[in-house]
């Protein structure tokens, strides 16, 4: 049942299997992936949504059966055709005065027959137009559950996580596909956040952020940073170091941001020899390379 669903989601949502590869070195390539006890917590979430929306449903069921039930009790049957009519509110028409005096109504009894009135004009067509209502909520109700509970399992396994020796890409949603690519030319923190039910779970959150390229106050510069997540990874410290460490070489090797193009030396600059400029590249290379490896 499930993997028929599964391909029916993916076919029309029309998710890609995986994402490339971010810029990097043959061989650095490190894939991570969000940890089993988040799937856990995403699969509790769900069906805590779906116990509430069954009490929702209860609720109403109940509540529309209730008012149906006073409606139909509070209507007068039919008079006989020997009998007087009656007033709108099912009290005898008004006729000749008894002798004495009349007793007093309260409050409760005008509302009470002010309620048999309003009740009283409903149509009859309208309680099986609720029960049809009613009926058609259970039923998508019941057809919902595979499809989100398959939602829930998809956005956990589709979650992408891929760092090299020069970049990482992040990569999660469904319906709406969100991929991050940061290059380490650009990186400023690498944080590990735990809330107490990640303690919990064993699972904590990897934020990674990297400039944006903007310039003045305090509050533009946080405007500017781009963040990426490791969400639910139980690995946390240690892709933390790994990006750290393959940063402090980035930075080492001085190699500068791959999607940038590279500026052309002047003429008359020390230096600037093409074949000379290409074997300090190689060479810069191998020891970042040889570094990684080691």
């Amino acid at each position: 049942m499930f993997d028929q669903v599964r391909k029916l989601l993916l076919r029309l949502l029309r998710v890609p299997s995986e994402p490339e590869p971010p810029a990097g070195a043959p061989g650095t390539l490190r894939v991570f992936r969000a940890a089993r006890n988040y799937y856990r917590f995403r699969l509790w979430r769900w069906a805590l949504t779906q116990l509430g929306a069954i009490l929702g449903l209860v609720v109403s069921v109940v509540m529309i059966d209730r008012f149906a039930a006073s409606v139909v009790e509070g209507r007068p049957p039919a008079p006989p055709a020997n009998v007087a009519p009656t007033a709108p509110g099912g009290e005898p028409a008004a006729g000749p005065e008894a002798p004495g005096k009349a007793p007093k109504r309260t409050r409760a009894d005008r509302s009470r027959s002010a309620m048999r009135q309003v009740t009283n004009r409903l149509p009859d067509w309208l309680f099986p137009l609720l029960r049809l209502f009613e009926y058609g909520a259970i039923v998508l109700f019941l057809l919902q559950l595979p499809f989100t509970y398959a939602l829930a399992r998809l956005d956990y396994e589709f979650r992408w996580y891929m760092v090299t020796d020069r970049s990482l890409r992040i990569r999660s949603g469904l319906t709406q596909i969100q991929e991050t690519t940061m290059s380490f030319a650009n990186l400023q923190q690498v944080v590990v956040s735990q809330g107490p039910l990640q303690r919990l779970l064993g699972i904590a959150d990897v934020r990674v952020q990297s400039a944006g390229g903007g310039e003045g106050s305090s509050e533009e510069a946080d405007s500017s940073l781009h963040t990426g997540v490791f969400h639910g990874v139980e690995n946390a410290r240690e892709i933390r170091d790994l990006i750290l460490d393959r940063l402090r070489l980035f930075r080492e090797s001085g190699l500068g941001d791959p999607d940038e193009p590279s500026a052309s030396p002047s003429a008359g600059a020390p230096g600037t020899d093409p074949a000379l400029a290409a074997a300090r590249t190689l060479l810069s290379e191998a020891r970042a390379l040889r570094r990684t490896l080691g």
